[in-house]
């Protein structure tokens, strides 16, 4: 399992799925840069988000809030006071730990050494820097450390203009910044990372059911998508796991290298966060149901995912090495859906015959799926190439093509090719792909 997390790691570098953030000054520690390959699929596993959350749902809406926050806002939530960690000092070797991470609470994984521990203190985990031209006269603010509370102070703001009613969610995608003790895992656990979060406001009768509800949806969702079953599990959390708002929450967890980690959280809020910030503020956040000609403060359902741990694992479950021909090969088996490029159109060679007609095809493809385009080295190695960033389809424009009109089509997983006509390929390559 640790050999995977290392070939997974150099993939990434290699074939331009993450950069290390400021590499050529030595690096930024906890910071990365997604490359030309792993934007794409990046932006693929947000697209299959909001699909799933927003664009097939009646119920759900978006919302794209602001990163900076005052501090009431976050006062309110109970980040000031308590959005902490315990941290721990190793006296013996300088290194800093989270003490509820420590597999043993006496002993320093990093030099062994038993007993060499500080006193735990609470380090708060978010960002603080200032808003305004002079420094002495600026307000402070906060960089936001989950998407959820731009959420709820715009809740009024949205019940208002989208005319919806309980049940309905509010769904965003958006970066997030938490000043961790100890980041790690590649892009597991960094300190600026990119959240898929949804608040689903629900009748307070209605909010055991409802959490049921998502905690089978969301599961679904990864299963959907590609992930081994076996690498999947629903985690419930035990009572004295539950933030002190939360009625229950279940994890949504993967087998990494490490051990279980958790992808996505679902959380039963109650109306903790409506509450407080109504009270806070002094607006008005409830609902008021004609029907029954009751007001009542909506209980919330949360299922907050990370994207770029979310997009770890699928890297993570797709990874295979087979061999062709003899060969070993490394692929990507990526759900089309989640692929960086769905097709690359590959010239035989690089005569200038047959690149007109090569540039022909990649204009015919290119307007309905991501492509890519490649003439250089031999068509072998251009496969591989395509195999190991996780294309599903590669179309090789040769020399009977210039005569019959027709290209071949190479399938990732299978190897297997069928030679189709130009003038069809649209509509082959859209039933391979399923879209």
């Amino acid at each position: 399992m640790a050999e995977l997390f290392d070939e997974i790691v150099n993939l990434s570098k290699r074939r331009g799925f993450v950069f290390q953030s400021a590499d050529i000054y030595g690096g930024f520690r906890s910071a990365y840069d997604y490359g030309p390959i792993g934007v794409l699929m990046l932006r693929n596993v947000k697209d299959q988000w909001w699909r799933s959350m927003v664009q097939l749902r009646s119920d759900v809406v978006g919302l794209d809030a602001s990163i900076l926050a005052p501090p009431a806002v976050w006062e309110a939530s109970g980040h000031l006071a308590s959005f902490t960690d315990p941290l721990v000092d190793c006296r013996e070797c300088g290194a800093r730990h989270r003490l509820d991470k420590l597999e043993d609470a006496e002993q320093c994984p990093t030099c062994n050494k038993r007993g060499t521990f500080t006193e735990a203190r609470d380090f708060n985990l978010m960002f603080k820097t200032q808003a305004g031209p002079v420094a002495e006269t600026a307000a402070d603010v906060y960089l936001r450390p989950e998407t959820a509370q731009g959420i709820f102070v715009n809740f009024a703001n949205v019940l208002t203009t989208s005319r919806k009613k309980p049940p309905f969610g509010i769904a965003q995608v958006g970066k997030s910044f938490r000043n961790e003790i100890t980041p790690g895992n590649f892009v597991f656990r960094t300190r600026e990372f990119e959240q898929m979060e949804m608040e689903y406001f629900v009748p307070p009768d209605q909010a055991d059911q409802w959490y049921e509800y998502w905690c089978n949806e969301r599961m679904d969702w990864y299963r959907d998508l590609g992930i081994a079953a076996d690498q999947l599990r629903l985690r419930p959390h035990a009572d004295d796991e539950l933030s002190h708002y939360s009625s229950a929450t279940s994890d949504v967890e993967y087998l990494f290298p490490w051990g279980w980690d958790e992808l996505e959280g679902i959380a039963n809020r109650g109306d903790f966060d409506l509450r407080q910030h109504a009270e806070h503020s002094g607006a008005k956040l409830e609902y008021f149901d004609q029907a029954t000609n009751e007001r009542y403060i909506p209980h919330v359902i949360e299922p907050a995912a990370g994207a770029t741990r979310t997009m770890l694992a699928f890297l993570m479950d797709s990874y295979a090495v087979d061999s062709v021909n003899g060969e070993d090969r490394t692929v990507l088996r990526l759900d089309p859906r989640l692929a960086p490029h769905k097709v690359a159109v590959l010239p035989l060679s690089r005569k200038d015959t047959l690149l007109p007609t090569a540039r022909e095809v990649f204009d015919l493809v290119s307007p309905h799926w991501m492509s890519d385009y490649d003439e250089t080295q031999a068509i072998g190695r251009r496969y591989r190439r395509q195999d190991e960033i996780g294309t599903p389809l590669c179309v090789t424009v040769d020399f009977d093509t210039l005569e019959d009109r027709a290209v071949t089509v190479r399938d990732r997983d299978t190897t297997e090719q069928d030679r189709v006509s130009i003038d069809r390929l649209e509509d082959y390559l859209r039933g391979r792909l399923g879209f």
